[in-house]
């Protein structure tokens, strides 16, 4: 799947022909850098290494310095590997938002917000136990039994439980191009994406 990296800007709505108002997430998607071209001769596979917003050369590794250098680029803070271009790139192309069309459907990947340590509540949307009366006074947000007695004497895998929540990688699909702002490098997308804002994200079609 071809596609582009980009930085999600954040959220908006705008209205469509029929005066419905649409949530959309706005997207700041290239302009990518070809960073290299992998081939099957070479690679077993054709695809194409992109580099997206640029990065101060001191904390680039020498080894990337050389690399971002052979595509005479500058060092990019962030580089993926996409599949299934229809055009020919070569070293130091340019892939601009252009490369995205209004009405077609895109998926983004990126990192969830990490949230910490959560209980059961609001990490799997649990009811707590039963209510406040009765004598129960810190049972509200309480998980409840979690395992039999005698048998099986282990608590099961996979077991819903307080932990850590967020920081996943998270891919939302078939998300609707609204607008193509190619002047500004932003792509408007229907509905939300994974991540803080400005955080770095795929855009796959």
């Amino acid at each position: 799947m071809s596609g582009l990296i980009g930085r999600k800007i954040g959220m908006t709505s705008i209205f469509d022909d029929n005066g419905k108002n649409i949530p959309c997430t706005v997207i700041e998607a290239g302009p990518c850098v070809v960073t290299q071209v992998r081939t099957k001769e070479v690679d077993g596979y054709e695809a194409l290494q992109l580099g997206f917003d640029d990065k101060a050369e001191k904390q680039t590794t020498k080894a990337l310095k050389g690399h971002f250098k052979k595509a005479g680029t500058t060092a990019k803070s962030r580089v993926a590997e996409f599949q299934g271009f229809d055009e020919e790139y070569k070293l130091g192309d340019s892939i601009t938002v252009e490369h995205f069309k209004e009405g077609e459907f895109v998926d983004v990947a990126g990192t969830s917000k990490g949230k910490g340590f959560q209980g059961v509540v609001k990490r799997h949307g649990f009811g707590g136990v039963g209510q406040a009366t009765h004598g129960q006074h810190n049972r509200l947000r309480a998980p409840g039994s979690i395992g039999a007695a005698s048998y099986p004497a282990r608590v099961f895998k996979g077991m819903r439980m307080a932990g850590r929540m967020g920081g996943d990688k998270v891919k939302v699909q078939n998300l609707r191009v609204l607008k193509v702002i190619a002047e500004k490098n932003l792509i408007v997308v229907k509905g939300a994406i994974p991540g803080h804002k400005n955080a770095y994200i795929t855009i796959q079609k």
